[in-house]
């Protein structure tokens, strides 16, 4: 066997790949729709903070593999807190109410890797 065909399948390479993201971070935005008269986060904004997010991760140069990703998701489950969204890989829950929001998560999650300790969803908090 080659030395490139040893390296390839070494379980230690595998490992280090595992634990190494193909992006830095993935922020995850609630854009689930219920029925008339349910509480869900596209009553609360949320399309139009995903959009602005995504704008203002491209416009940091933040976008791309390696850096980070912005996507929709369906029903995150913790409804009482909307709107919401994740950031992964800490698995910090955030909710907002406006632009300032979302640009602060951006600049200082993101970008800078400091939570935004204001926007923080309670533990306790689910749907």
């Amino acid at each position: 066997m080659s030395e490139l065909q040893n390296a390839a399948t070494a379980p230690r390479l595998v490992r280090q790949e595992a634990n190494h993201g193909f992006y830095e971070r993935h922020i995850f935005f609630c854009l689930n729709e219920r029925k008339p008269g349910e509480a869900c986060c596209t009553q609360h904004g949320a399309q139009a903070a995903f959009d602005r997010c995504k704008a203002q991760v491209k416009a940091a140069g933040l976008a791309g593999s390696g850096k980070v990703r912005v996507n929709r998701a369906g029903c995150l489950d913790r409804c009482a807190a909307g709107p919401v969204a994740v950031v992964y890989p800490e698995g910090v829950w955030y909710t907002y109410l406006d632009d300032a929001d979302i640009d602060e998560i951006v600049e200082s999650h993101l970008k800078n890797g400091v939570v935004v300790e204001r926007l923080l969803i309670p533990a306790e908090l689910a749907r």
